[in-house]
């Protein structure tokens, strides 16, 4: 059976938003969280960035669902000892209802500290290392490491959950989603690509859990909709590698002037119409995801927790 959950998003809203639209989340019948974790907004138009980890500990006293980061990347701008602190932490606030999940990053986010930008291929090498020093460090024992990217020296993470915390890897592409079979206890998406799930499957992913963002935006006025989710998320249709390589939000708001109105009504649900909703999930479903995240992009969001628990989670369970 399927899980729906909802996709709380650090870069439209801050701290105190967040925690509160977990809250009607919960009260809505979302079974689960997923958040996402960046340093900056993808433009300014969103302009939020709250830091992840401040609030997943709010949410840990807030509501009762588990928690997803979608995704953290432990390569450049934080170390993974330091990732792997606060995940066992988070993982202890949520009493083990927590999920690491992780990405080999955007240039966005990691060049912050002046760091150079690696290839594909070894910003997916650096992922592999932080994964296992992760794991090293969540064993709880003093640990040192001597790899090819990351130095440990006589660490031990003292808080930690009774279970050690699943880490799931995120892939848009065929070379990631490998290595997210061969390494991740599940896979984090973002698209309904079913050729993508099944690379995941045959590389090791078997019957792990396959996560899946997508967003909406509820709105009684579809063309309202449509401009809200033109303006704020145009860099979800812009083609290719420049999510990763364009390195400020301002570029992302030039990129965006490429795209049109009709490309973002494509990826993102606009409107109140509730077949439509149920048609994008299905979409998902059917291409073999496990858990379905729903991003609100609108700023109605009573209206849409009332509609999605009205007539959207009925229809799906």
């Amino acid at each position: 059976m399927a899980s729906i959950g909802y996709f709380l998003s650090c870069e439209q809203y801050g701290p105190k938003e967040l925690v509160a639209q977990a809250r009607a989340a919960e009260r809505a019948g979302f079974e689960r969280l997923w958040i996402s974790d960046h340093f900056h907004p993808w433009n300014d138009e969103q302009g939020q960035s709250p830091f992840v980890w401040s609030v997943i500990g709010a949410l840990s006293e807030a509501v009762s669902l588990p928690v997803t980061t979608a995704v953290t990347c432990p390569t450049i701008r934080i170390h993974p000892a330091v990732i792997a602190q606060a995940a066992a932490t988070a993982a202890v606030q949520l009493d083990g209802r927590f999920v690491l999940g992780v990405g080999s990053g955007e240039l966005l986010n990691e060049h912050v500290l002046g760091d150079a930008w690696p290839s594909v291929g070894k910003r997916l090498a650096m992922l592999e290392e932080a994964v296992d020093v992760i794991r090293l460090l969540h064993e709880g024992e003093q640990t040192s490491h001597h790899g090819t990217y990351y130095e440990v020296q006589e660490a031990r993470i003292y808080t930690l959950p009774e279970q050690p915390v699943p880490i799931y890897v995120s892939g848009f592409g065929p070379q990631a989603t490998e290595l997210a079979g061969r390494i991740g206890d599940g896979y984090c998406t973002v698209m309904p690509d079913a050729d993508l799930v099944q690379t995941f499957r045959e590389s090791g992913g078997g019957d792990k859990p396959v996560q899946a963002g997508m967003k909406v935006c509820w709105d009684a006025d579809r063309e309202a909709a449509l401009d809200r989710a033109h303006r704020l998320w145009g860099n979800d249709a812009l083609p290719g590698q420049l999510a990763q390589t364009l390195p400020r939000p301002q570029d992302f708001a030039d990129a965006m002037t490429l795209v049109s109105r009709e490309q973002v009504g494509e990826t993102i649900v606009c409107g109140d119409d509730p077949e439509e909703h149920l048609d994008r999930v299905r979409r998902y479903l059917d291409a073999g995801v496990d858990e379905v995240y729903v991003q609100q992009v609108g700023a109605d969001h009573e209206g849409f927790f009332r509609g999605w628990a009205a007539k959207i989670l009925p229809q799906l369970r």
